[in-house]
């Protein structure tokens, strides 16, 4: 009888992470789909899903929200930039997840330093994925350096925005009641 319990717990669990992950990438998807625009361009939210999923997940379903959610968003409104989206936001997504989970168990205020290095240096990643990535897609360095004030703000709008849903909308609180 145990072994049954056992399992259909486990089975729960992948259920459960199946069905976050895949909301997520949903979430993704659905942010790329618009922006917000500002005067020269667009800010997408889809930055503050992929970084919010990477303290919430492990690495791997970290890396399906934010390489593939974002590779799917692209495919789907705008090709061009697909491939850079699927390595640039997948690398971002796994940094901040290992990152973050190296803070677990720990004090909240540790816990929050390292959700902050794991966002900024999730941003990083982003800010020169992209950059280098539009260089090659565009064939441009001019181009890229155009784009770099607006992918900087984007950057920094997951940043906080996925540490306010996290902290201070207690998005990590409900998500770790629910896990145990």
């Amino acid at each position: 009888m145990e072994n049954t319990t056992a399992k259909s717990l486990r089975e729960s669990n992948k259920i459960r992470w199946i069905a976050i992950t895949g909301l997520f990438m949903a979430f993704n998807i659905i942010m790329s789909s618009f922006g917000i625009p500002v005067p020269g361009g667009h800010l997408y939210l889809c930055d503050t899903v992929i970084c919010t999923a990477a303290l919430l997940l492990d690495p791997f379903a970290a890396f399906v929200v934010g390489g593939v959610g974002s590779f799917i968003g692209d495919m789907l409104f705008y090709p061009a930039p697909m491939f850079v989206s699927l390595v640039t936001h997948g690398l971002q997504a796994v940094a901040i997840s290992l990152i973050a989970r190296a803070g677990r168990g720990k004090s909240s205020k540790t816990h929050f330093a390292f959700s902050l290095t794991g966002n900024l240096i999730g941003a990083i990643i982003m800010v020169v994925g992209y950059t280098l990535g539009k260089t090659y897609v565009y064939a441009t360095f001019e181009y890229a350096m155009i784009k770099l004030p607006y992918e900087i703000a984007q950057a920094l709008l997951g940043v906080f925005g996925s540490l306010l849903l996290y902290y201070k909308a207690g998005l990590g609180k409900i998500f770790n009641k629910m896990e145990s």
